[in-house]
């Protein structure tokens, strides 16, 4: 049976930039496909004024006598402030999608916070400055404010690109115990980048988390033996037990777990159980991400396998990185139901995409 444990990833920085394109799971994601709730008006006005950026950026620049006699247009930049599952990224992988389907390929890049900040560490800071000054639309997925030192890189490395005529778009959490409390992540994000925070239009994105956290991820585990079948019987199957998993990723660089999932249609997992250490907790957030973005199913067995409480200790959601915790239940709860529709005989009912 394969394992990703066998797995030595080898990912060149050509590899890295070609995969700064929306993830797989929302290769279908468009605005007409955003379905927007009336309960929630901020999501119908986000949906237009990214339908507009998108012809902001698509429209080509004034040249020549017309420059000159008229105002230069400004270089949208906008950030999508919003709790968890309510459409954030399908809102941002749509205008990427819009952007590149009248530009073209390579007009657009694509890519969550930590895969910027691995790409400055593999290509160097002005070198990866100039790889993006290349397209004409930057949006980065899930900005976190919890790294000072990153986020400083990434401010520094918005504002060089701002300043390159490259139109920007971000997205990142708010708590969900922290709606409501004076935007939280917009107003340190916008403090963090202080030279672009006048160039930055925040938009909030009410709403209820769609995968319904609180029901997805507190499914019925699955026993073992369970697990392991229906890998078995699963094409591209993995199968690893989730202490050999979380060793392994501690040998694998972070920038490298997308590759440590090609091929991979189905992860199986025996042996889950509670994660203490935060470095191991943080790493899995990553592989979650990777998954995610793949659209892997995943099989959990184990004591920490049904219950969302379980999987990391009430410390960590409580702490400062708790909003990578939420959004990687969130994230693993859809793709274990998933999981165990397939493992139960249930039939490939997807959770939605939005």
């Amino acid at each position: 049976m394969a394992s990703l444990t066998s797995v030595r990833p080898s990912v060149s920085p050509g590899r890295l930039l070609a995969d700064l394109v929306p993830p797989r799971h929302f290769a279908r994601a468009r605005f007409a496909t955003y379905r927007a709730d009336p309960a929630h008006p901020s999501q119908g006005a986000t949906l237009a004024r990214l339908q507009e950026v998108a012809d902001e950026v698509a429209t080509p620049p004034a040249s020549g006598l017309r420059a000159l006699l008229g105002r230069r247009r400004p270089t949208p930049a906008v950030y999508l402030d919003g709790g968890f599952g309510v459409g954030k990224t399908h809102l941002l992988t749509s205008l990427a999608h819009a952007v590149t389907e009248r530009l073209g390929e390579g007009s657009v890049a694509y890519g969550t916070f930590v895969e910027y900040t691995n790409l400055v560490g593999a290509l160097g800071f002005l070198p990866t400055v100039e790889a993006l000054a290349t397209r004409r639309l930057v949006c980065i997925d899930e900005f976190e404010l919890d790294d000072p030192g990153d986020t400083v890189l990434m401010s520094r490395l918005l504002r060089e690109l701002a300043d390159r005529g490259v139109a920007l778009a971000a997205t990142s959490n708010t708590l969900p115990d922290a709606l409501g409390e004076g935007r939280f992540a917009a107003e340190d994000f916008l403090r963090e980048i202080q030279a672009l925070s006048a160039r930055f239009e925040v938009m909030r994105v009410d709403g209820e988390d769609y995968r319904h956290r609180a029901v997805v991820t507190e499914s019925a585990p699955l026993a073992g033996d369970v697990v392991a079948r229906a890998a078995a019987a699963h094409p591209g199957a993995v199968l690893d037990a989730f202490d050999d998993l979380l060793a392994h990723l501690a040998t694998v660089h972070p920038s490298r777990y997308g590759a440590l999932l090609d091929g991979v249609e189905l992860v199986a997992l025996t042996d889950v159980r509670p994660v203490t250490r935060q470095e191991v907790a943080l790493r899995l957030v990553v592989l979650v991400d990777r998954l995610y973005d793949r659209d892997v199913p995943v099989l959990l067995g184990g004591v920490a396998a049904g219950g969302r409480s379980d999987l990391f200790t009430p410390e960590m959601l409580r702490g400062g990185y708790r909003k990578k915790y939420y959004r990687a239940l969130s994230r693993l709860g859809a793709l274990a139901e998933e999981g165990r529709r397939l493992a139960v005989g249930d039939g490939d009912a997807r959770t939605p995409t939005v």
